[in-house]
């Protein structure tokens, strides 16, 4: 996809998203993605090498191979949205085959899924591409419905099956998320002994964060503050919610925060918001992708490359999109996650 078609999708906000320069936090100060990320980031630090080596595996597979960023498929929306909701608008997904072969066919970085799914063809695909192995969920048929992660399995059947990373989500603010930051901490712990790498989707959750109408689930400050968690538990990767808004500490008036946070550390402007949770993640060290969000129908494609040049712009490593390409016919499916990519390929869309 060239620029211009970009520019096309990106509509009246091209000139607002491709042309802004960021005043909050320069963009020298960050660590950058790059070819060399890995061997700049990681070799100091206590991963070892067989995390090292499926930390290279991810960042050097698919058509973002050695250029720093990732564009990873997910598909474990069968338990956290119900298979039914999730596969009824392509049948095809309800086989796991053709959810890796989505990924392989669409150049993406790696696939994350189930211990089902990917264990049902781990034998003739964990060495083609990297399984990211999604540890626990948010079983969604207990009547009435609660929101809690639980573990789905252990950590060593991740490994068994060829996964090169597990994945596990914390609902950060709900009454659950001590005993969830506890069980994902030692979980990550032991991967990182087996050699795998870790990723966090890190989620806020609790109805305080909804204020005189505005949710704040998707604030700056709050979603900033649950990626710093996040890599304080030694996640390699941190999976985010594009921002929104701001200002969650001080409308539901709790916890702590400073003033500069929104009066020189971040600004109304999406990539500014970005940056700040770029910022939280160690300033880079660790790499943020965001997530492609539900599927929409039309505006699916404008949306998707919004998001990456927002992300993009903003410092971040990628985007981990699936019901916008899994809920398509499987040709649209590879071309919206080509679209995401060729964000990334395209080098006149640079740090902001």
């Amino acid at each position: 996809m060239s620029i211009k078609k970009i520019t096309e999708l990106l509509g009246a906000d091209a000139k607002k998203l491709l042309e802004h320069k960021c005043k909050t936090v320069s963009k020298e100060t960050i660590h950058q993605p790059g070819a060399d990320f890995v061997d700049r980031i990681f070799i100091p630090s206590n991963r070892n090498q067989k995390v090292l080596n499926n930390l290279g595996w991810l960042y050097n597979t698919g058509r973002l191979a050695g250029t720093g960023y990732m564009s990873i498929l997910p598909v474990d929306q069968g338990i956290e949205h119900s298979a039914g909701a999730s596969f009824a608008p392509n049948p095809i997904f309800f086989d796991p085959e053709n959810i890796v072969k989505l990924a392989l066919e669409g150049g993406c970085n790696a696939v994350a899924s189930t211990y089902g799914v990917l264990s049902s063809v781990s034998r003739k695909y964990a060495h083609k591409i990297p399984f990211i192995v999604k540890i626990n969920h948010n079983e969604f048929l207990s009547y009435p419905n609660k929101f809690d992660q639980i573990m789905f399995g252990s950590v060593k059947d991740a490994w068994n099956m060829g996964a090169a990373a597990v994945g596990a989500t914390i609902y950060f603010g709900s009454p659950e998320s001590s005993r969830q930051i506890v069980e994902v901490a030692q979980a990550f712990e032991e991967a990182h002994f087996l050699g795998m790498a870790t990723i966090l989707w890190c989620y806020t959750r609790n109805n305080a964060f909804k204020k005189d109408g505005t949710d704040y689930h998707t604030s700056a400050d709050l979603t900033s503050q649950a990626n710093h968690l996040g890599v304080t538990i030694q996640a390699d990767i941190i999976k985010q919610k594009l921002p929104t808004n701001n200002g969650g500490y001080t409308a539901v008036n709790f916890g702590k925060t400073h003033p500069k946070v929104y009066s020189e550390l971040t600004s109304e402007h999406p990539i500014d918001l970005c940056r700040y949770q770029v910022l939280n993640c160690y300033n880079g060290r660790i790499g943020l992708i965001n997530s492609g969000g539900e599927s929409k129908g039309a505006t699916d494609m404008a949306e998707a490359v919004t998001t990456a040049v927002i992300n993009k712009r903003a410092g971040g490593q990628g985007l981990i999109s699936g019901r916008k390409a899994f809920q398509k016919p499987f040709k649209e499916g590879i071309e919206m996650l080509n679209a995401i990519q060729d964000v990334y390929l395209t080098k006149e869309i640079d740090l902001a």
